[in-house]
C-alpha cells in the first residue's frame, strides 16, 4: 500500500529503527519523557476546561472519545487513558504501533491502536471529542494537509491539541543545534528547522476548519533542576489548545 501523503516515508523509518526503545526513560526518548508530565498536565487541563470537568477528579476523562495521533510508544496515550478517556491511537509506522500495543497490554491498559494516518481514519468518517497531536507536526511533508485530516478528525464542540516547536532563531540554537549536537538529547538530523511551525501559522491554518486558537502555552526546560515548567515563552516548545 502506498504511504499517504501526510506521512513521511523517511521519518517511518527513522522512528521504527528506535521503536524498541520508546519506554527506555533513559535512552533516546529520555527527553520526551521528561517533557512528559507537563505536557499531560495541560492536555488534561485544557480538555477538562473545554468540556466542564473536575481536573482533580479520579477518572476525569470519563466517558470521552479521545484520539492520539501520531502516538508513538504511547507516552501520551497512557496517561489519558488513565484518566479514563476512551483512547484510540494511530501512528504510520508499524513497528511503533506494535511497541505501544504491547506496553499497554502489560500495563493493564485498553487502547485502540491502529497503524494508519489521521486522513484514512477520516475517510471512515470518525470523529472524537478531544483529539491530540504531540510532536508530530514538525515531522510532516505536508502541514496544511495534515490539519486538514485532524482537524475533519474533531467532533462539533470537540477541541484539538497540538504541542510542537516554534521556528524561531531561538529554537535554532536550542531545539536543533544543542539538543542534536552539544547536549546530545536527540539523533543528529532528527528536526528541519525550516518544518518547525508558528502558533500563528497553526492557527491560521486550522481557522479555516472551524478551529481557534483558546490558549497557549510555552514549556521550558531548567537545567537546575532537569524539570520542565510550563511558561509564558512559546520561542521554543510549546501547546496549544483549538476548540
Amino acid at each position: 500500500m502506498a504511504t499517504p501523503s501526510t506521512a513521511s516515508p523517511e521519518e517511518i523509518e527513522r522512528f521504527s529503527a528506535i521503536a524498541d526503545e520508546w519506554w527506555d526513560d533513559t535512552g533516546k526518548f529520555r527527553p520526551l519523557h521528561q517533557l512528559n508530565p507537563v505536557r499531560m498536565a495541560f492536555v488534561r487541563d485544557a480538555i477538562c476546561q473545554h468540556f466542564a470537568r473536575d481536573s482533580d477528579a479520579g477518572m476525569p476523562l470519563a466517558g470521552l472519545r479521545l484520539l492520539d495521533v501520531g502516538c508513538g510508544g504511547g507516552l501520551a496515550s497512557e496517561p489519558l487513558a488513565r484518566l479514563g478517556a476512551d483512547v484510540t491511537a494511530i501512528d504510520a509506522g508499524e513497528e511503533t504501533v506494535a511497541v505501544a500495543a504491547t506496553h499497554a497490554r502489560q500495563s493493564g491498559l485498553d487502547i485502540n491502536y491502529r497503524q494508519c494516518t489521521p486522513e484514512e481514519l477520516a475517510a471512515e468518517g470518525l470523529v472524537y471529542d478531544a483529539v491530540i497531536s504531540l510532536e508530530v507536526v514538525e515531522h510532516v511533508p505536508d502541514l496544511d494537509e495534515f490539519l486538514s485530516a485532524v482537524a475533519s478528525l474533531v467532533s462539533p464542540g470537540g477541541c484539538l491539541i497540538m504541542g510542537t516547536i516554534n521556528r524561531t532563531l531561538k529554537s535554532l540554537a536550542f531545539a536543533k543545534i544543542a539538543a542534536e549536537y552539544i547536549l546530545r538529547w536527540v539523533p543528529a538530523g532528527t528536526h528541519d528547522w525550516n518544518k518547525f511551525v508558528r502558533p500563528s501559522e497553526l492557527a491560521n491554518s486550522l481557522r479555516p476548519h472551524g478551529l481557534e486558537i483558546r490558549s497557549v502555552r510555552g514549556t521550558v526546560y531548567k537545567p537546575a533542576s532537569g524539570e520542565w515548567s510550563l511558561s509564558n515563552d512559546t520561542s521554543v516548545n510549546y501547546l496549544a489548545c483549538f476548540t
